[in-house]
């Protein structure tokens, strides 16, 4: 029997997950192949290695059948304490849960946690796919867990929720208060227990992290995984390791780790990786989303009244109209409260430089004199906000006014002095 930790095994799963005695894992992640009936590659960093990996059965039922094989070892590895966690997605997700239920029982099924992430668009008919599922099952009703707190909504009322409340004659939650009539105050709150959707970046081309392994996983979403259902020194298992990932993020969190793979190039990866240790922070989620909008409601209203994209983080390019002009898209670019028109258009000019645009648009929103000796030359479109457009109409019916009233003036002196003449 193998209890051998910290280390990468190469082999097949189902010939390797035999070695290990009964109740020896705390945690187990999978990650098998999606029976997507694809192969899928990708370059590393420094595109010197191609890193391939094959989800392609003879059939679902052949399929099925492996994941249940491997499913029934890691349940006899698991302690009573321990849990399971299988990742996977809409292909064969339905299938999944089924044979889990089969193995571990419907009573042991904890959560169907939805990882949710950001994805470029694409020309697919249909509703755009950016969630994949994790299937969470304990083996017994004794499952170690860990509540993590997150932060409350803005909607939330803290005054409130900080108030202690019972329920009345009718069943009804009030507030509870003392014999003078005040509200009592409730036990300190720790926040917003972890939800089962969790926003978690997907890892970007340019991560430091990714090192360019078909199907890499963020080390921040096995960091909440192995958090939840774990604790420091507990043995976590990876059965399809790949890139080595798990094992990342147990070694960061002080837990002893194993991965399998049966793959000679994954093994190595995995390991250089635990060498290594890079892990990319993510700036949503230290921030939050608010960090990434630099537009006021008002340039937010400018582009929806233009049918436009926000774009943030840009300094020259504010928005793009939704529907391109001759094939190119159509750039936007807001005036500043303190930029001069002509600074608007230059770094409008600027941002677009390497770019193929038809039409560039600049939105003018105040007045402002040409600080320029030489006028600018360029094709930049100039629109008037609808604020500006106001303003001009004012004054302009202002002055008519005014110069309705001078008129009234001068005619009532004049017939004055023509009454005065007449009557001398």
């Amino acid at each position: 029997m193998r209890t051998n930790v910290n280390e990468i095994l190469l082999g097949d799963s189902q010939d390797v997950l035999p070695w290990f005695p009964d109740h020896f894992g705390d945690l187990i992640y999978l990650d098998p192949p999606f029976f997507t009936q694809k192969s899928h590659a990708l370059l590393s960093r420094d595109r010197t290695k191609k890193y391939e990996f094959h989800d392609i059965f003879p059939s679902l039922e052949t399929y099925l059948s492996f994941v249940k094989n491997v499913l029934h070892h890691c349940r006899r590895i698991l302690k009573d304490t321990g849990s399971l966690f299988l990742h996977c997605d809409r292909t064969a997700s339905h299938h999944l849960r089924n044979v889990l239920e089969t193995v571990f029982g419907e009573e042991n099924f904890q959560s169907e946690i939805i990882w949710s992430y950001k994805r470029w668009s694409n020309s697919k008919k249909g509703l755009l796919n950016s969630h994949q599922v994790i299937y969470f099952f304990s083996k017994t009703d004794q499952f170690k867990f860990n509540t993590l707190y997150g932060d409350y909504s803005p909607t939330t009322n803290l005054d409130q929720i900080l108030q202690e409340r019972h329920r009345d004659a009718c069943g009804v939650a009030v507030y509870k208060r003392d014999e003078n009539g005040c509200v009592i105050n409730g036990k300190p709150k720790k926040g917003v227990p972890l939800s089962d959707v969790w926003d978690i970046p997907y890892l970007n081309p340019k991560a430091k992290e990714r090192c360019g392994y078909p199907t890499q996983k963020p080390v921040l979403l096995l960091n909440r995984i192995i958090e939840i259902a774990s604790d420091e020194d507990d043995v976590v298992l990876d059965p399809f390791c790949g890139s080595g990932t798990t094992c990342v993020s147990a070694k960061l969190l002080n837990r002893r780790y194993i991965g399998i793979d049966s793959s000679e190039e994954a093994v190595r990866l995995a390991q250089k990786r635990l060498e290594e240790m890079i892990v990319s922070r993510s700036h949503l989620l230290d921030h939050g989303l608010n960090e990434y909008r630099g537009k006021n409601e008002k340039e937010l209203a400018i582009l929806t009244n233009l049918n436009a994209f926000p774009v943030q983080r840009n300094s020259g390019i504010d928005g793009f109209l939704k529907e391109h002009f001759e094939g190119c898209p159509v750039p936007i670019k807001i005036q500043r409260e303190h930029e001069t028109l002509e600074d608007a258009i230059d770094k409008l000019e600027y941002a677009t430089a390497k770019g193929n645009y038809s039409m560039k648009i600049v939105v003018q929103t105040r007045e402002s004199p040409q600080s320029r000796f030489f006028p600018l030359e360029t094709n930049v479109v100039i629109i008037q906000s609808l604020e500006l457009q106001y303003k001009r109409c004012m004054e302009k019916h202002t002055v008519m006014i005014d110069k309705k009233d001078s008129t009234s003036r001068q005619t009532s002196v004049k017939l004055k002095y023509t009454a005065v003449t007449e009557t001398s």
